[in-house]
């Protein structure tokens, strides 16, 4: 889905990027799925101080509801027992999900929602539904955090914009996640490979794969759509910010763009020469990572920087998990091979009818403490958006220095895209991919059933819609 000495800080990286991605209404009504009620309008029950700025009552309870994904939720547990620690007698009840939509929406339509959520995962909540239903977390970052500094002060630039909406700071995304082509440093350099920079090298990087009975990449059927984020990332770099803006803007053509048409041909050169492992939308994706980290049956594996952590356990030792780029379609891309995708991602909401909105702020505030993020950091191997929390050896881990290495490389090459999970697309372009990643969906049908998931999103006038700029 992060950092101030000589890692992050120095380059400002996700100012050019994320501060171009300027979000205004494009008209539609948005459908509310709350009803009335709540306590999100009661205003603070308790005193007011930069100790407790959003006057949390005293001896009050936090229902927070986080996603069970590659962070798990213990990071949380460590900021709700901090919370706990700063104010005696409260409560944080902190509870995982694995589908934030099903389990919350019915919450939010009976007007009792968690008061603090992560909106995160492949089945998380589509931000057009509930937008109207959120606090505006600017009030978060604007009050000093648990040191006595403004919060706002010690965050990167630009990792505010994704979750900012009309003006309105709807989610803050809590980590600084950066996507790449994965793969075992101690791997490559055994056998002589060098990380592909074009989708012809990676062709031929997977037929050197099928020499030593490997296959170039594997999947897993709930994490399919990382082939499609990378395929969205590598079209970006060939053709440019015109490939991203229609996909955003949700263009009637959007994804028959020349460089998107390209790297999914490529992809499926890649299909159908069998340099995938087959079965994979068979397979659940932490046992497919798993062929890769552990059994090492595939070399690269597209993902967030989160990966490290979610298979921590299923990993080799010495596999040195490096990040590289994406493929570009040709040496003369738009963008330089360098360019990459990287974003803060976990997005956090308070709704706004929760029963404890203050208390919901007050968690948030706990997280954003420095002492919070340097445990994220130093136990999930990935920065936050606090600057200052890592260290430059990476805690020793290789994947961390390379996610240093390729932020540098990239300089102000540096861009990320919010349409799937703002319109909450993903699960139905997981059924498309699955089958063109089996290769029983060629790239016509593909595009089209990608246009048709879009197309539904932009002809529905009760779904409210974001342009992009």
């Amino acid at each position: 889905m992060n950092v101030q000495h000589q890692s992050f800080g120095r380059r400002g990286f996700l100012r050019g990027a994320l501060a171009a991605a300027v979000l205004v209404p494009m008209g539609g009504a948005l459908a509310s799925c709350a009803g009335g009620g709540g306590g999100g309008t009661a205003g603070p029950t308790g005193t007011i101080s930069d100790a407790n700025p959003f006057g949390m009552a005293d001896k009050s309870t936090v229902d927070a509801v986080i996603f069970k994904g590659g962070y798990g939720i213990d990071y949380v547990d460590f900021a709700g027992k901090a919370f706990e620690a700063k104010h005696a007698g409260s409560t944080a009840k902190i509870a995982p999900s694995t589908d934030i939509a099903q389990e919350l929406q019915p919450r939010f339509v009976g007007g009792n929602p968690p008061d603090l959520i992560d909106n995160s995962g492949a089945k998380s909540i589509g931000f057009s539904t509930i937008l109207a239903q959120l606090e505006d977390l600017n009030s978060v970052v604007d009050a000093k955090n648990l040191e006595g500094t403004v919060i706002r002060d010690t965050l990167y630039d630009g990792v505010l914009a994704p979750g900012t909406f009309e003006g309105k700071l709807a989610a803050l995304n809590y980590v600084l996640t950066v996507f790449a082509n994965w793969y075992s440093a101690s791997l490559f350099e055994e056998n002589g490979w060098t990380v592909p920079k074009t989708w012809d090298e990676a062709y031929e990087l997977g037929g050197k794969a099928k020499e030593k009975g490997k296959y170039l990449f594997v999947w897993g059927k709930e994490a399919a759509s990382y082939y499609l984020w990378m395929m969205i990332e590598s079209a970006i770099k060939e053709g440019g910010h015109d490939v991203r803006l229609g996909l955003e803007n949700l263009k009637a053509d959007g994804w028959s763009h020349p460089a998107l048409q390209g790297v999914f041909t490529a992809v499926e050169k890649i299909v159908k020469a069998g340099y995938f492992k087959p079965g994979g939308s068979g397979t659940q994706f932490t046992a497919a990572q798993a062929q890769w980290t552990n059994a090492q049956e595939s070399l690269m594996y597209p993902s967030g920087s989160w990966i490290e952590n979610e298979m921590k356990d299923q990993t080799k030792a010495g596999f040195k998990m490096t990040g590289a780029p994406v493929p570009t379609l040709t040496a003369s891309s738009k963008l330089p091979f360098a360019a990459m995708h990287s974003a803060a991602g976990e997005p956090f909401i308070v709704p706004s009818q929760g029963k404890n909105v203050a208390g919901g702020k007050e968690l948030l505030r706990v997280m954003l403490s420095k002492e919070a993020a340097t445990n994220f950091a130093k136990t999930k191997l990935a920065p936050t958006i606090v600057k200052g929390t890592v260290p430059a050896d990476g805690f020793g881990s290789t994947a961390l220095v390379s996610q240093t290495k390729m932020l540098g490389d990239a300089g102000k090459d540096i861009f990320t895209w919010n349409f799937i999970d703002l319109y909450g697309m993903n699960k139905d372009q997981l059924v498309i991919m699955n089958s063109f990643l089996d290769g029983k969906a060629d790239v016509a049908t593909l595009t089209s059933e990608l246009q048709k998931i879009t197309d539904k999103v932009r002809n529905d006038s009760s779904v409210k819609k974001i342009e992009v700029k």
